[in-house]
């Protein structure tokens, strides 16, 4: 399943780039795609359901930026 989230308060390229290889690695995920200046997170998993990856997802980017919302 594909679906894009809005990411927010990413501060640099850096981070997303960061947080975007981290989120690759997690297990049930095909592909990972931040784009910092959209602000975007597309991300397409094994699976329908979401909802674990984008938990985990969300625990990475906050370890990366704080303020980071994945929403």
């Amino acid at each position: 399943m594909k679906k894009t989230y809005r990411i927010n308060n990413i501060d640099c390229p850096n981070c997303a780039a960061k947080i975007e290889s981290r989120i690759k690695k997690l297990e049930g995920v095909l592909s990972c795609e931040i784009n910092f200046l959209s602000q975007r997170l597309t991300l397409e998993t094994e699976a329908d359901d979401q909802s674990k990856i984008i938990e985990e997802a969300v625990r990475i980017s906050r370890k990366v930026e704080p303020d980071c919302e994945i929403v």
